[in-house]
């Protein structure tokens, strides 16, 4: 039987993999990780260099979400339960991180009106914290069951 530490890796999968398909397929979308909610895409597109440069760093994000993908994967089929319970707290921390350095970033731009829709630095924020808050509550139930 899956344990509630198993569900919050598959749903964080699966929300992952989604980003990855945008990143790499459709870029220009405002769903996802699509980065066309920065205006600065559009404005890149004017200067080839620029534009490969941050395609680049885009795909490159992409590939960094894959390898997570992909290691979590693997520990959700041949890991034991302490090595599920200790990688949703690795999750906790490294999706925390986000808080540190990206979103005073994204906040910042959105108050500038640099990114479309304004307000979109809120959403992911709040989306952000609400999957910290699954890994945080998926570990409290797997003490408590």
């Amino acid at each position: 039987m899956m344990n509630i530490l198993s569900v919050a890796i598959i749903l964080f999968i699966l929300l992952e993999a989604s980003n990855v398909i945008i990143l790499y397929f459709k870029p220009d979308s405002k769903l996802g990780n699509g980065v066309a909610v920065f205006n600065a895409w559009e404005t890149s597109k004017k200067d080839t260099e620029m534009h490969e440069f941050v395609k680049y760093l885009v795909y490159w994000v992409a590939g960094t979400k894959l390898i997570f993908i992909a290691l979590l994967i693997v520990i959700l089929l041949t890991a034991s339960e302490t090595t599920k319970l200790l990688s949703v707290i690795a999750l906790i921390l490294s999706i925390a991180s986000f808080y540190w350095r990206l979103f005073p970033i994204i906040r910042e731009l959105d108050k500038k009106g640099q990114i479309t829709p304004l307000g979109y630095s809120k959403t992911l924020g709040i989306m952000i914290g609400g999957f910290i808050t699954i890994f945080c509550l998926s570990l409290l139930l797997e003490f408590i069951l």
